[in-house]
């Protein structure tokens, strides 16, 4: 999401007549801040966690709105060989041969590739090479630098990164689609406010920016 939204916000800060303030991690790490009583007015966070704050009464129910999904691929250094990964031996083999693999510790799609490295039985054979990093930030950076041959993420967060291109998206039989929504606090400052501002994120131009950080319409 932080690609698209730092295209987002200033065209939203103009519709709604106020500046936003935006702080950018992960749904792991802002969850349980919210939950534990910090103050907001908008949080966009995996639909999920959204849904889940709601019952906790952490998130206003009728703020609630779909954004988009992304689903996940393997990123590379902008200009290094494209690895195949278009199907489950071929990705299996790119990993293997790998020097070097990284993905966010905390990250949405960390249970998806899990999940997968156990399916291709290979685990046990990267985690020698894996490089483990906090969030979206490290691990675009750790491949952009040369630190790491390959990044495992949604395929957003690679498309938005500096120095980093797309090798392909995670072959059907493992690809899973991470989906974003955004919901107001029930104790937002301004609710009118509030409210604008989900109506901006979005939009059709904010649809337009998603899409172009590879995020597609939720189904």
């Amino acid at each position: 999401m932080q690609g698209a939204l730092q295209e987002i916000a200033p065209q939203c800060e103009r519709e709604i007549g106020h500046s936003l303030a935006v702080e950018f991690n992960t749904t792991a790490a802002l969850k349980p801040r919210i939950e534990g009583g910090e103050a907001f007015d908008l949080t966009i966070l995996t639909s999920d966690a959204i849904d889940a704050l709601i019952k906790e009464g952490k998130v206003a129910p009728g703020s609630r709105a779909s954004i988009a999904r992304a689903g996940i691929g393997v990123g590379i250094r902008k200009g290094a060989a494209r690895p195949d990964v278009s199907t489950s031996e071929a990705l299996k083999k790119t990993l293997l041969s790998a020097k070097s693999i990284t993905y966010a510790q905390a990250g949405a799609s960390r249970p998806t590739i899990d999940k997968m490295l156990a399916e291709m039985g290979i685990g046990d054979a990267l985690k020698a090479k894996t490089l483990l990093l906090p969030g979206a930030e490290e691990t675009t950076e750790a491949v952009a630098s040369g630190k790491a041959e390959l990044l495992v993420t949604l395929i957003s967060e690679i498309q938005s990164a500096k120095g980093m291109e797309l090798a392909g998206p995670l072959p059907k039989e493992f690809q899973t689609y991470i989906t974003f929504a955004v919901g107001a606090s029930p104790k937002a400052n301004d609710s009118a406010t509030a409210k604008a501002a989900v109506q901006c994120l979005t939009g059709a131009k904010a649809a337009g920016a998603y899409k172009a950080k590879g995020m597609e319409p939720v189904k």
